[in-house]
């Protein structure tokens, strides 16, 4: 924002890709490229509880800068995680060494919304805002700052199931036993992430990607249902909230790992970029959404365990499939924690020289 005085941006090529503009280069960074697999990070969590890093803005900004030190990556992703919006509405969520999220009191039954706290709930992350704008000084320009939240339907699930889930059986369930519950659980969770969008964007977010991170557990039928419109109503009521301030709107990603199904669906509700999963093709992809739209992604996170002739020949093909006008390089999915440093390295230079 213009009274925060940001040093001006070095290196543009992300937010010249989502604009369809040219590159100098094929702009590339990584789901998760602050976290496990760094050595420095797992020193940082010696010390610290996860969370208390997410609610720190020194020590997020410290785990957001880590890779950026290492690895010649075009944009940086404000260290936190999808669940703090389900802790600003009141819920308890612990992060388990070895288990990931857990939930101690889940959603179980539809009296439990009552338990939820939506008002203010922005208020009480505005640690991540303080962090963004922090973050933006501590770049000095070098790549922009992406914000993130996790979309309605993967935040549900894991209030309803109270972690991670291989099946997400109870929040289906739920779909089908409490339908008018799960509607006004869905629209909660857009408005707290249109206000948590708009304190991003304020704070110096200069893109922002949604993750739908559970949409493979989702039938296309379904995903067009619960899905899509919530996906729709978040970009259309953040954009119409910032132009209403005069402040610009930036650039949106949408996610939905497993919904390569329907990638004409998810053109057609207005994001500028759709990051896809490792099992879409990328020519497939671009015929599917049109020349108009950003495609980032794809290869797969357990290719870096390849030697790194493989990861460069590899990544040299994901490339040329997808071309240079309108592509951002990442992963189809986060990058695990057992990843070789030498791999990231040699992903992401065989990026910038190709093409």
């Amino acid at each position: 924002m213009k009274d925060k005085n940001f040093p001006p941006l070095k290196n543009d090529n992300l937010l010249r890709a989502a604009r369809g503009e040219d590159v100098d280069r094929i702009p590339v960074w990584v789901m998760r490229q602050a976290g496990r697999y760094l050595p420095e990070f797992q020193e940082v969590r010696k010390e610290h509880d996860f969370f208390t890093i997410c609610r720190t803005p020194e020590l997020a900004c410290e785990v957001t800068m880590q890779p950026l030190r290492r690895f010649d990556l075009d944009a940086s992703i404000i260290f936190s995680d999808i669940l703090v919006i389900p802790q600003a509405l009141g819920m308890t969520v612990e992060m388990l060494p070895g288990k990931g999220p857990h939930f101690p009191e889940p959603l179980n039954e539809p009296k439990d919304l009552e338990k939820l706290t939506p008002e203010g709930a922005v208020n009480r992350l505005n640690y991540v805002g303080d962090a963004i704008t922090m973050m933006r000084h501590k770049l000095e320009g070098k790549v922009p700052l992406i914000g993130f939240t996790g979309a309605p339907w993967t935040l549900m699930g894991y209030m309803i199931e109270g972690g991670g889930s291989k099946t997400m059986s109870k929040a289906k369930a739920w779909l089908e036993k409490y339908p008018e519950d799960t509607e006004k659980l869905l629209n909660l969770l857009t408005d707290c992430i249109v206000d948590y969008f708009e304190m991003q964007v304020k704070a110096g977010a200069q893109l922002l990607q949604v993750f739908e991170s559970s949409a493979e557990y989702l039938t296309k039928e379904q995903f067009l249902f619960l899905s899509i419109p919530y996906l729709r109503s978040i970009r259309e009521k953040l954009q119409d909230r910032l132009i209403k301030q005069s402040i610009p709107p930036v650039p949106m990603t949408i996610f939905a790992k497993g919904a390569g199904h329907s990638l004409a669906e998810q053109a057609s509700i207005g994001y500028d970029i759709i990051s896809l999963d490792w099992t879409v093709d990328p020519i497939k992809a671009r015929e599917a959404v049109g020349p108009n739209i950003t495609l980032q992604g794809n290869l797969d996170p357990q290719d870096l365990y390849k030697t790194p002739e493989e990861i460069k020949s590899l990544t040299r093909d994901m490339v040329n499939k997808f071309g240079k006008r309108r592509y951002i390089a990442n992963l189809g999915h986060g990058i695990t924690p057992q990843t070789p440093i030498e791999s990231m390295d040699a992903f992401v230079n065989e990026v910038h020289k190709t093409l």
